[in-house]
């Protein structure tokens, strides 16, 4: 149990600290704009997408919400990784650019099934 506890932290943690970054630099980079245009988003989406990480991690790293919203976040960043992984892909980048998207969803689910196999032990 304590192991299992150990991995869902880092995993939460590393995951929650790439997509924190991951936010500031879509709120204050060049670069990322310029990614976002790359990939056709309209520039208040990469907004809504910093803002929803944002939001999104607290949901995960706060231990008093619990059940379904942390649910929710998984899934949200679940479909936030695929279509990651769709747009580096759609827009003509290569396989190993796209590739972030899914450590960054290995990372997560990590994390997710460390999370359920520590609430059904507590049931």
């Amino acid at each position: 149990m304590k192991s299992r506890k150990i991995i869902y932290w880092s995993a939460s943690v590393l995951f929650s600290v790439w997509m924190l970054a991951n936010a500031y630099a879509y709120l204050t980079s060049d670069e990322a704009k310029q990614l976002c245009h790359h990939f056709g988003f309209p520039d208040y989406f990469r907004i809504e997408l910093a803002v929803a990480k944002i939001i999104g991690v607290m949901v995960l790293l706060l231990p008093m919400i619990k059940g379904r919203w942390k649910e929710r976040s998984y899934a949200g960043f679940t479909i936030t990784m695929i279509s990651g992984f769709i747009a580096h892909l759609a827009s003509g980048d290569s396989l190993q650019s796209a590739s972030s998207a899914i450590v960054a969803l290995a990372i997560l689910i990590t994390s997710y099934i460390n999370y359920s196999n520590l609430k059904n032990s507590k049931q």
